[in-house]
């Protein structure tokens, strides 16, 4: 439809159907079957005048269900503008891969990509539209729920996934019926509250919000995602949602997003809690004057709208530009010319849940896993060993982690089945030995048992799905004791041990590490997870996961990061004394690193060269560093670049993440690794605000992790 058609359509429009476009329903009215929606389960009903004039609906699914809404959507509205279909589609629709923070391990773009267009072939053929992903909130608090559908603490490294997900997500265009429009979130600052609560309060400056929390989101916008999420947090003092600054003044006029901006759950009435509404009606005022296009879930718009335009508070004008959005966006779909777009029982037969989708995810999630520790116990030898097999993960328990919406978790293989069919020589024996958060004595003895008759022991331990994802934020972030207690009542043992941890967040390990000669991190792998696992295990695939996010040492240290500033008086440069920068107790640092992650071989870095040690506005440096295979293995190493300003206006971070590459090598084959230097990459953001790069000296590092040692320095000349 030509845009000066969709004008007409505009100007046609009532202000109660201007509204209702504003407005996200159930799908309830529509139809009598039973259907699932996201968040908060208590029930909103629907007030009868919306039904024939909302915008977009929450949660239905299924080829079937959303062609019947649309039918009944359509027959009872009087201008036949089309429903829009959105759902939380995070890491799969049915074919669940492993969560983001998995996905971010890979640190593999391609690999994000991959797993969002085969989620967006899934959502489009069941009829959905919008998925409210990526999640691209940076996190440096474990605590936080959530933290498992980001992709980690680096603002590149979300970048690079954040501009990845809307390209698979939304393809080259919508001439593709199975391209599906994404919706970045959630915007801003999220993943940062306080205590890691989610919900919490996000106090920080502005300086530190332009400088590392919304690049990702900016990288999203660049790459064309469709619609932005408000957070449910405040910046500032004032709720995303209602925050004329945020939306207005930084998203749409600054980062230049024209797209269609829609609420969390609730988020406009969560306004009256958060103390800055006294009503329904306040809140409506703030949202919309904010530029909040679309209301999820509450009716405050419907209900008060019309009594602000009435009372001069509100401008109509800036009603129809929000309409004019959701219009847009449903014409960009090519919804008006077909409202079922790519909905189909016999597609969803066919391509949902397929082998070829299957085949991917169990590639993604072995190239998710991240080996922490490995003291000559893996890659299990498929050689008559016995090997017992232990712990709740072990066959049985939930591998999908949250937000897998239409995963069914009996459907993932199991790595009980999956290790027996690896080691076809052996023999695998099975104990459960505790569930995730109780265990008998039964259980126990059955696992010392299986144990104390085995050559090698796997524990497949972690948390419950349940115990990470929204509103699902932890204090203690250590394994569940009745785990920890059969972890260390196995090691009394003396077998050799490998534990397999199956989370959504990086965890406090000092309950696994000492009782554990191997560390397998394989979060929560997906539909493919059990297979993935068993391959890993046994060296058919070769890890290559490296941390997206660093492991703390203890949970006292939260939030621990690898890009810190300095202090004045730092730890490595008092190495006696009380009065530096230390804890008592504990080291500064991460147990594991940000970019960490061993391999079954061993790489080794030649020196860096620098092709130049001074830079200007108009030539670049080129780093180069030759990478060969020492092992008997073929494997994938990250290689990673860090720069560290050595003088700035303001304090500059240790270290900051500026490229990586990831390369395969034969055993004894050598390859050149090269990085291009720019001016661009030394730009901050200054006590003024203003974004530019200082002259003066800078250090580069390359190397298999944020631990990578000094390579050179040069200097920046203006």
């Amino acid at each position: 439809m030509e845009e000066s058609k969709l004008q007409d359509l505009l100007n046609e429009m009532t202000l109660e159907e201007k509204v209702g476009q504003l407005t996200q329903v159930f799908g309830q009215p529509y139809l009598d079957d039973n259907y699932e929606v996201t968040g908060p389960m208590s029930f909103l009903a629907v007030p009868s005048e919306l039904v024939p004039v909302a915008g977009s609906i929450l949660g239905a699914s299924g080829a079937e269900s959303t062609r019947k809404i649309q039918d009944v959507y359509l027959e009872k509205s009087r201008l036949k503008i089309p429903l829009l279909f959105m759902a939380d589609v995070i890491h799969g629709y049915k074919t669940i891969f492993p969560i983001p923070l998995g996905i971010g391990a890979s640190w593999n773009p391609d690999t994000a990509v991959k797993t969002a267009k085969i989620s967006a072939v899934e959502t489009a053929v069941s009829g959905i539209h919008v998925t409210f992903s990526p999640m691209v909130d940076l996190v440096r608090d474990p605590r936080w729920g959530r933290v498992m559908e980001s992709t980690g603490e680096d603002k590149f490294l979300n970048e690079q996934f954040a501009e990845a997900f809307v390209r698979g997500y939304q393809g080259d265009s919508y001439s593709d019926p199975y391209a599906i429009a994404s919706c970045v979130k959630h915007f801003a600052a999220y993943g940062a509250p306080e205590g890691g609560r989610d919900y919490n309060t996000v106090n920080m400056s502005e300086r530190q919000l332009r400088e590392d929390y919304l690049s990702a989101y900016q990288a999203a916008i660049d790459a064309g995602t469709e619609l932005v999420m408000t957070s449910f947090n405040v910046v500032d003092g004032i709720p995303s949602t209602g925050n004329r600054w945020l939306l207005k003044d930084l998203l749409r006029d600054e980062m230049g997003f024209e797209g269609v901006v829609i609420s969390d759950w609730g988020a406009v009435k969560e306004m009256i809690p958060h103390g800055v509404a006294a009503d329904e009606k306040e809140a409506a005022l703030k949202a919309l004057n904010a530029t909040n296009d679309i209301e999820m879930m509450t009716f405050t718009y419907h209900r008060y709208a019309k009594d602000h335009i009435d009372a001069g508070h509100v401008d109509e004008k800036l009603i129809d530009e929000s309409v004019m959005r959701i219009l847009k966006l449903k014409n960009k779909l090519g919804l008006f010319e077909n409202p079922y777009r790519a909905a189909s029982q016999d597609d969803e037969k066919d391509l949902i849940f397929s082998d070829a989708h299957r085949q991917t995810a169990l590639e993604v999630a072995e190239e998710s896993m991240v080996l922490l520790k490995n003291d000559s116990v893996l890659p299990l030898e498929d050689n008559g060993q016995t090997v017992a097999l232990i712990g709740p993960f072990a066959e049985g328990e939930d591998m999908l982690g949250a937000w897998s919406w239409k995963g069914e978790a009996e459907t993932a293989s199991s790595l009980h089945a999956s290790l027996k069919s690896a080691l076809t020589s052996g023999n695998v024996l099975y104990a459960k030995g505790s569930a995730i958060t109780e265990t008998t004595e039964e259980w126990m003895e059955e696992a010392v048992k299986a144990a104390s008759e085995a050559d090698v022991v796997i524990m497949a331990l972690g948390e419950s799905a349940e115990m990470s994802g929204e509103a699902a934020s932890r204090s203690d972030i250590t394994l569940p004791q009745s785990q920890a207690d059969l972890l260390k009542k196995i090691a009394e043992l003396g077998k050799p041990i490998a534990t397999v941890l199956f989370n959504g967040r990086p965890l406090d390990l000092n309950t696994v590490e000492p009782y554990s000669d191997a560390i397998l991190e394989a979060w929560f792998p997906g539909t493919e997870g059990g297979e993935a696992v068993a391959n890993v295990l046994t060296g058919k695939t070769n890890p290559s996961g490296k941390l997206p996010m660093s492991f703390p040492e203890s949970v006292g240290q939260i939030p621990v990061y690898y890009n810190h500033y300095n202090t004045g008086r730092p730890a490595e440069e008092r190495e006696e004394g009380r009065y530096a920068s230390r804890y008592l107790d504990v080291s500064n640092y991460p147990k594991y690193a940000f970019g960490y992650g061993l391999s079954y071989t061993s790489f080794d870095y030649s020196k860096v060269t620098l092709s130049n040690d001074i830079m200007t506005s108009d030539e670049t440096i080129e780093v180069s560093v030759t990478l060969t295979n020492t092992g008997n293995r073929v494997g994938q190493e990250v290689v990673q670049l860090y720069i560290r300003d050595l003088v700035g206006e303001v304090v500059r971070p240790m270290k900051e993440l500026k490229g990586f590459r990831k390369v395969q090598l034969n055993p004894g084959e050598s390859k050149k690794v090269s990085f291009t230097l720019s001016e661009d990459m030394l730009i901050y953001v200054h006590q003024d605000l203003t974004e530019k790069a200082d002259a003066g000296e800078f250090d580069v590092f390359v190397g298999a992790s944020s631990l990578a040692e000094h390579s050179g320095r040069f200097s920046l000349k203006k």
